[in-house]
């Protein structure tokens, strides 16, 4: 499975959307840019699945998310959907959980529809699609890019 994580290193590095990207066992993490606390997008290898997620120790951030959210109507899954589709994800439908974890990150995830025991190839490929359509979804929402300047 590490080899799925180091696969993704690069063109993680490469989508120029983040300020690091690191590698670790059974863990991508990708820090944010331009949040106003700090967080960071996960690919994650969890009781066999694969999962991607916003996470961060933050809760008035997490809580920014949802109050936006609630403002503006908008469904998370919905969002979510439209950047994987415009990743080229294959009729993605994507479930979103948000929890407060065992070391108190608040996080945002869904669960990628891919068997990671798979092609190593197809499913870095697949993951990184994911990755990058969650950043795409959270990034303007609450407080996770920064303010433009007039």
């Amino acid at each position: 499975m590490q080899s799925i994580f180091t696969q993704l290193e690069a063109p993680a590095k490469d989508a120029d959307l983040f300020d690091d990207v690191i590698v670790e066992d059974n863990l991508l993490r990708c820090i944010a840019r331009g949040a106003a606390e700090p967080a960071e997008y996960r690919i994650e290898l969890a009781d066999g699945q694969l999962w991607v997620s916003l996470s961060t120790e933050d809760r008035w951030l997490s809580g920014s998310i949802e109050a936006e959210l609630m403002n503006s109507g908008d469904d998370l899954n919905e969002l979510i959907e439209e950047e994987l589709v415009d990743q080229g994800c294959n009729d993605p439908h994507p479930t979103f959980e948000h929890f407060r974890d065992l070391v108190q990150r608040y996080t945002f995830r869904s669960k990628i529809g891919i068997d990671p025991s798979g092609d190593p190839q197809a499913v870095a490929a697949e993951a990184l699609r994911w990755l990058l359509g969650y950043e795409a979804a959270f990034r303007e929402l609450g407080d996770m890019s920064e303010p433009e300047e007039d």
